[in-house]
């Protein structure tokens, strides 16, 4: 696939982005359409940020695009939130929070980490 095995961060925001995609299936499956595209899209870029950061051209600007996957990781969490306490789906959620979770947190120590190496 191209991920440096000890990528960690990479390869659990790509493995993430993959059970977005099928959860925004099993939505349109179940006849719901307006939140599905949001964490499709929200779900997905939180690894296409982390992408743009392996690839950043300075210390700051890699802090900067990490920045950018953790609030869009923040704002998939907030949408599994809402549908966890909507029941718009019949989709198991907990599973989707806890791995949000530990993605943010990851993300977090990342930044911080290299914003105090600046």
């Amino acid at each position: 696939m191209g991920f440096k095995e000890d990528n960690l961060i990479q390869i659990k925001t790509f493995d993430f982005a993959l059970r977005i995609i099928k959860f925004y299936t099993e939505c349109k499956s179940q006849n719901e359409f307006i939140l599905s595209k949001q964490i499709l899209r929200s779900g997905t870029s939180i690894g296409a940020n982390v992408e743009e950061a392996i690839a950043a051209q300075s210390k700051k600007n890699f802090i900067s695009k990490l920045s950018i996957a953790n609030k869009e990781a923040r704002e998939t969490r907030y949408w599994l939130k809402l549908y966890d306490s909507s029941n718009l789906v019949q989709i198991e959620i907990n599973s989707y929070l806890k791995d949000i979770e530990m993605i943010i947190n990851i993300l977090t120590k990342i930044i911080k980490t290299s914003s105090e190496n600046l």
